[in-house]
């Protein structure tokens, strides 16, 4: 293993440097990175620390780029009598039973590859997926397969095309796939303009979705004596979305989704959302949900809880459906170098009397913040906070601040020169364990 990871790194120097002789516009540049983990042993909820080294090439020309993570994790000194221990986890498939195959491990030393920018007509992206969202959200919102980090990177993908790439602008079309290795989440929507060539003012630019979204192996992450054998959760729905304001300066757009879950949930949203002065971020939804229904059901953090989730649409659901809501606010300034969002969402009901395992059932609070490059001196930083099942054991405001059923993530970062030093911390409530996985990364690399 240790051969081959020195063989890797060879070729890989050897393959920038042809890239950054190239007189055809190749852009290359590369990071060396040292630093420590904390990881989550496989199998146990106990954490190990391993030293990391890194060579990160990062390669691009015109809209293509394609980025390396070629990492490998050791200790020095270790028992045993090895000068040099190097984390087998990285290299070995199914290592101490973690399932993990030889795709998934060899996979995501690509970090990323790219064809155009979020927001382009064709926009391709393969490797992590963050903040990724299928028509209005209500299936597919904010997902992202990065939560195992730094323990474990997936390879996934993403991929948004509009038919006016083919001057067809009547269709268009949006892909996900959380992990390539497993096939295990996959999604899509196909829309069609189908009033855009009658010139009708705002009508022209009404989209008709169509959405579903799967996950094949809900239980992927479990260990093998926890899982119960539950199949596969598909979720999928139709949805309208009316651009009704389009200036840049004031956008607002009203939009409208029916899903349905299995066994019989359905769930139904309307609502609307836009811009002021490029700055202030707002959006606002009313749903109507039948018992068991859980909206979003492929949210940001649903790699964490997907067996719970799955364990819900396993049974029957019962009792009575409920009218729901969203709020969402925010702002964006100095070219989005300082944001801020947070958005809240619970039922027009009362708290459970008997404690439930839905999250539908309680509000829930995501936030997130960052600050960019250069506002800060050499400080730049990035906050998430999600909190589930608020009130559920204590009263709302104490329960908004406890960390039980929260996922808390923080990367900060210090720039001098060409060296970055990097802190990234994770805290997230295991349901399946009723404690806390604690991860972390501390980091320096330097970019030439």
């Amino acid at each position: 293993m240790r051969r081959l990871a020195v063989v890797i790194l060879a070729l890989s120097i050897l393959g920038a440097s042809a890239w950054a002789e190239d007189d055809g516009g190749f852009k290359f540049q590369a990071g060396i990175v040292l630093g420590t983990d904390v990881i989550v042993i496989p199998g146990t909820d106990q954490t190990e620390t391993w030293n990391v080294l890194g060579f990160q090439p990062d390669l691009g020309f015109g809209k293509f780029g394609i980025g390396f993570d070629l990492s490998m994790r050791f200790q020095l000194g270790s028992t045993g009598g090895e000068a040099l221990v190097v984390y087998p986890g990285d290299w070995v498939p199914d290592y101490q039973g973690s399932g993990k195959t030889l795709l998934d491990l060899y996979l995501p030393k690509i970090m990323y590859l790219r064809y155009g920018f979020r927001g382009d007509p064709l926009f391709a992206k393969l490797g992590s997926v963050d903040d990724l969202t299928l028509g209005n959200g209500f299936i597919v919102g904010n997902y992202s397969n990065t939560k195992f980090l730094p323990s474990q990177r997936i390879f996934g993908l993403q991929l948004n095309l509009d038919g006016e790439v083919f001057g067809f602008p009547y269709v268009g079309l949006e892909l996900l796939t959380g992990n390539l290795a497993q096939l295990d989440v996959m999604g899509g929507r196909f829309f069609v303009r189908p009033l855009l060539s009658t010139g009708l003012p705002i009508l022209e630019d009404l989209q008709v979705g169509a959405t579903i979204a799967a996950d094949t192996k809900p239980e992927l992450y479990l260990t093998e004596a926890a899982q119960q054998g539950n199949g596969t959760v598909a979720v999928y729905g139709a949805d309208l979305f009316l651009p009704i304001v389009k200036s840049k300066a004031f956008p607002l757009a009203a939009f409208s989704e029916l899903a349905f879950q299995p066994k019989g949930r359905t769930g139904f949203m309307v609502g609307a959302g836009g811009r002021l002065a490029s700055v202030i971020t707002y959006g606002a939804q009313i749903r109507a949900l039948s018992a068991g229904f859980i909206p979003v059901y492929f949210d940001a953090n649903y790699d964490l809880f997907r067996a719970v989730k799955s364990d819900i649409m396993e049974s029957s659901p019962s009792g009575d459906g409920t009218v729901g809501w969203l709020a969402k606010a925010g702002a964006s300034l100095f070219n989005d170098s300082v944001f801020f969002d947070i958005s809240v969402d619970g039922p027009f009901k009362a708290i459970p009397a008997v404690a439930t395992v839905n999250p539908a059932e309680y509000p829930h609070i995501r936030a997130v913040a960052g600050v960019g490059e250069g506002l800060l001196g050499s400080f730049f930083f990035d906050f998430s906070y999600d909190k589930y099942f608020i009130g559920k054991a204590n009263t709302f405001w104490k329960d908004l601040i406890d960390p039980t059923d929260a996922v808390i993530g923080a990367a900060v970062n210090f720039k001098s020169g060409a060296a970055v030093f990097t802190l990234l911390y994770n805290l997230r409530y295991n349901p399946a364990t009723q404690g806390f996985d604690i991860t972390s990364s501390l980091q320096s690399s330097i970019k030439f």
